[in-house]
């Protein structure tokens, strides 16, 4: 059986506001940007690219030609430009510094498609495996087995590089290396080829837009795929690194660390430096893992807005990965339960929020009353007698004399007066700092230990942090009810007790309070987050010379850490889509997202509705998308929505795209006109989104038209089961499908008529339902709500387009 989850909307409007700087800079500044061509427009005189390139920079005026790779300085008054990369797979153009103007004189040239400026990405950050069932008795037949735990597929991750040493990425045992693998191992510093192996096959780095940002200087800014972040080594070994015994980090998570394909095959792109990823090292890393003939795309970065399509560098990328079968998944990003802040949200990508796991790393705060605060700690050192109670305080009653910088109820350094926390546990504020510095702040005051607490919108999700001195965080709840007891008692006290690793714990999974939400704020008709994977306190490898906290006060090394993020979350589903893949290697991109969606589950573990950390509700479609990953249901989903290309031109021509705006994402001409009888909501998405204008009636009643494949039984019958949104009559026609063969192909219409009663005089309101259809012989996660295909509702927020009927 397989779900169909839909979302309505009834009127959304977005007001942006553009801020414009009457400050003139001195002298005109380079920046990076990416400049795309049309290949096509070539002159024959230019045998290469590079010299058609070279030649169409060079007439600009007061320009000079400089290589990225041996810069000289001019002897003239012209201004330079330095070309960083060349794209030629995923994207045709090039990366060049300029100032703004040569920028704009560029956009004039012959060929040129479009110019724009360089973004800033950023980092969006065992037991997972066993949460997810993929070392159980399953496993013996299930995915891993039919996959052979994905050996013959290669994944491709862009990220911060990768310490190759580490055992994650060890070969022992492990095939030849694909036939089709066209890439290498680049060498650089403190990384020879000898490092790649059958597990480790490409190593490459492009950071050239990340040196000029930021600079050369950094410590962490080796010019090599070696990872001096961490988070690259992380993710790699989250999506495919090899199973080892007796890991843990510091003592927490102890037993077995295992990717999710543990035999597929790595290849490490390298576009992130120390402290951000640049778009256009980014669009190299695509470049080149497409040439280089990788399977799926990893991709745990995210921007911190959201552009349109035409002018999103990884949206553009994925569009070419996608034509050539390739996956790429994305993470959702981490902006917490703010409504319409989901990232990477194109419809040729996966977007992945974040779910929790049944493992926590227990700590609580005892209070003098007698209360318990439940709270989460990776601290490892001595800890607090339990028999003794020391004084409370808030940061924010704790301002050091003289300070008038940022807030002290944050604990930001030098805030706090020695006088007022010396020997106390001192509550810090979450935010401004990072989490583990608050905990530094305090001890160098002469505190005895910190509560770092939740703010709004943080809500009650809680991450473990390896802390340097005795601390626990607690969620926003457990802040309003420690400062009511500090300004209701008069000598307020506590302690803290460590309570180490604890598994089993309930309820899981539970969507991630820091996990970026929906609706999807470029196209109100495509779902997003697709879905969400474990991606709270996840223990992964990790690189030597980086400390788990990147603190300078922190000295310690380890072989794994414990992170968390929706970038921890996005490798989950990479290392299945991986699974899949090796399973089904005539699935398209489209086809296996569709099985990871329609076999989602929106239930916890013990059959109880999928709740949401930000307040310990019941969660939406807009925080989990379709729902949590279910990986051994998606090996078998019955029924498949498939999307080809011209799908999805098809649907940017129905979203009003200018030509020119959908030849800057396809690189082809094309017409519109075949797609005038078309509706952005017919996308064959395995989620239906729609929008209602309650001021308008003619648009109370949409009908929608999805398409399945049949790759279950070759003879088989669906029936169709209707969960109707609230207010919302749902018909669909035909109620039953009939199937004869595998790969054969059956549409049904969808009619979402809206009650006239119910209908709400507001500005804005979503409503959930499901569709199902089943053979009666999958069955489905929750004892049969949702057989071997299920997939959630989605609304989305844009003003509701006034799309006429047809």
């Amino acid at each position: 059986m397989m779900a169909l989850p839909w979302s309505l909307v009834f009127t959304v409007l977005f007001l942006s506001f553009t801020v414009v700087s009457s400050a003139t800079p001195a002298a005109p500044k380079t920046q990076t940007f990416i400049v795309r061509v049309d290949d096509r427009l070539k002159p024959h005189q230019f045998p290469t690219v590079e010299e058609w390139y070279t030649s169409t920079l060079e007439s600009l005026s007061s320009t000079n030609i400089l290589s990225s790779k041996n810069p000289t300085t001019s002897q003239t008054q012209k201004s330079t430009v330095d070309v960083l990369h060349i794209y030629k797979t995923v994207f045709y153009g090039f990366s060049v510094k300029l100032t703004p103007e040569q920028a704009e004189e560029l956009k004039t040239c012959p060929g040129i498609l479009s110019v724009f400026p360089d973004r800033i990405h950023h980092f969006q950050t065992t037991r997972s495996p066993h949460f997810l069932g993929l070392d159980t008795a399953k496993a013996i037949t299930g995915l891993c087995r039919r996959s052979d735990y994905g050996s013959n597929v290669i994944i491709g991750l862009l990220d911060s590089g990768i310490w190759p040493e580490r055992h994650s990425f060890d070969d022992h045992d492990m095939g030849p290396i694909p036939s089709r693998w066209k890439g290498e191992c680049v060498q650089g510093d403190q990384f020879p080829k000898t490092l790649c192996n059958k597990k480790l096959i490409g190593a490459r780095y492009f950071t050239s837009g990340y040196q000029h940002a930021f600079g050369e200087s950094k410590k962490n800014d080796m010019k090599s795929a070696r990872d001096a972040v961490g988070h690259g080594t992380h993710t790699a070994s989250i999506a495919a690194g090899r199973a080892i015994n007796n890991a843990s980090f510091l003592g927490f998570a102890s037993g077995e660390a295992s990717g999710i394909a543990q035999k597929a095959r790595i290849a490490m792109y390298k576009v992130c430096g120390g402290s951000a990823c640049m778009g256009s090292d980014i669009l190299a890393g695509f470049d080149a893992a497409v040439a280089d003939g990788v399977d799926v795309i990893s991709m745990s970065l995210a921007s911190d807005d959201v552009i349109s399509y035409d002018q999103d560098v990884a949206a553009i990328a994925a569009f070419s990965a996608m034509e050539k079968g390739v996956f790429v998944s994305a993470s959702a990003g981490n902006s917490g339960s703010t409504s319409g802040t989901v990232a990477n949200v194109a419809p040729w990508i996966t977007s992945v929020g974040a779910g929790t796991i049944d493992r926590a790393f227990a700590a609580e705060l005892h209070l003098g009353d007698g209360s318990i605060i439940k709270g989460s700690s990776l601290y490892d050192g001595e800890p607090l007698d339990n028999n003794t109670y020391w004084p409370l305080i808030y940061g924010g009653n704790a301002t050091a004399r003289g300070y008038s910088y940022l807030p002290s109820y944050a604990c930001f350094p030098d805030s706090l007066d020695p006088n007022l926390v010396r020997g106390k546990i001192v509550i810090c504020d979450r935010g401004v700092i990072s989490r583990v510095m608050k905990g530094v702040v305090v001890k160098k005051a002469g505190g005895i230990g910190t509560v770092v607490a939740n703010v709004a919108p943080l809500g009650e999700g809680l991450v473990a942090d390896a802390y340097l001195s005795p601390a626990l965080a607690v969620t926003e709840s457990a802040r309003a009810q420690l400062l009511t007891y500090i300004n209701s008692t008069p000598n307020a006290n506590a302690t803290i007790v460590f309570r180490g690793t604890q598994v089993g714990v309930k309820p899981a999974p539970v969507v991630a309070s820091f996990s970026s939400r929906g609706p999807n704020p470029i196209s109100i008709y495509v779902l997003k987050p697709d879905l969400i994977a474990p991606g709270v306190n996840i223990l992964a490898g990790y690189p030597d010379g980086v400390s788990p906290t990147h603190l300078p006060e922190d000295p310690r090394q380890v072989e794994f850490n414990i992170l968390s993020g929706t970038s921890m979350s996005c490798p989950h589903v990479s290392g299945i889509a991986a699974l899949l893949k090796g399973a089904h290697p005539d699935w398209s991109p489209a086809m296996i997202r569709s099985a990871l969606m329609t076999t989602a589950y929106t239930h916890d573990q013990d059959g109880n509705a999928l709740l949401d950390e930000m307040d310990m509700g019941v969660g939406n479609t807009w925080a989990m998308g379709a729902g949590h990953v279910d990986p051994e249901k998606a090996l078998d989903p019955g029924l498949v929505y498939n999307l080809t290309a011209d799908d999805y031109i098809n649907f940017l021509c129905a979203s009003n795209l200018s030509l020119e705006q959908i030849k800057a994402i396809t690189r082809r001409d094309v017409n519109c006109s075949e797609a005038q009888n078309l509706n952005p909501w017919d996308l064959n998405y395995p989620a239906i989104s729609v929008a209602f204008d309650p001021l308008d009636p003619s648009f109370w009643e949409v009908d929608v038209t999805r398409t399945v494949t049949n790759v279950g039984h070759a003879t088989s019958t669906y029936t169709v089961a209707i969960t109707n949104p609230a207010g919302i009559i749902t018909t669909v026609d035909p109620p039953t499908l009939m199937f004869k063969q595998l790969g054969e192909t059956k549409s049904y219409t969808v009619k979402i008529a809206a009650d006239p009663s119910c209908v709400p005089p507001v500005t804005s309101q979503s409503e959930f339902g499901q569709l199902s259809w089943s053979d009666g012989k999958f069955q489905g996660p929750g004892g049969g709500d949702k057989p071997a295909a299920a997939a959630p509702p989605a609304a989305q927020p844009a003003e509701v387009p006034k799309k006429s009927k047809k």
